[in-house]
């Protein structure tokens, strides 16, 4: 078999105007719950694209941390490639795939740093081991996996049980202006359902050929 050969043919549901909700977030919301009712391994796993100074797209999955009205939160190292892409340019892109329902979501928005409060609040919420790396890693740079140990090692000695946030890192939330839902359906004729935010804050929604 080839790559060619590789074909899928989706049929588990559909995806009309009359079954989705008016809002677009409860209409994720609705999907996600799906998906981690489906036994789906991480759900909350989406990647996240940016673009950098010089317009080279880059992409990598994060986790979604929280989902409220206004939008998807994530948390990372502001140093980052990441971190440098959005503090040049803010509009983002998201997507969720779902393959074992045959779902994708794409969600193109604007991403905005948390406050110091709101990422702190979060990251004494983390594991241990988990507060230690935000500060082990240099997220990013070139990095031997003994000096990333032993880093690890250092800073656990330091901070014993009660780890800082670092100041480096913390959240953002992705206010989405396009939130696309995409179900697989036969004959690759798939359903493609895309809210778009306009001026007045209101969504519209429209279906676009597959």
């Amino acid at each position: 078999m080839t790559l060619a050969d590789l074909r899928q043919n989706y049929e588990q549901n559909v995806l009309l105007e009359s079954q989705v909700d008016p809002d677009p977030i409860k209409q994720f919301e609705r999907w996600f719950n799906d998906a981690a009712a489906g036994g789906i391994k991480e759900p909350n796993a989406m990647v996240l694209s940016t673009v950098d100074a010089r317009h080279r797209p880059s992409s990598r999955t994060v986790l979604l941390k929280d989902l409220t009205a206004e939008g998807f939160t994530f948390f990372t190292n502001y140093e980052s490639n990441k971190g440098q892409d959005i503090a040049g340019n803010t509009a983002v892109s998201l997507l969720f795939v779902w393959l074992e329902l045959e779902r994708q979501v794409h969600i193109n928005g604007i991403a905005r740093q948390l406050s110091e409060a709101e990422s702190t609040d979060y990251f004494v919420s983390r594991p241990l081991g988990s507060q230690i790396g935000a500060w082990a890693s240099k997220q990013s740079q070139v990095i031997t996996r003994e000096e990333l140990e032993e880093r690890a090692e250092d800073f656990k000695e330091k901070f014993g049980h009660t780890v800082p946030k670092p100041p480096h890192w913390g959240g953002y939330i992705v206010i989405p202006e396009m939130i696309e839902f995409w179900q697989g359906r036969p004959s690759r004729l798939h359903d493609r359902l895309r809210y778009t935010r306009g001026d007045d804050m209101n969504w519209s929604l429209a279906r676009l050929s597959p």
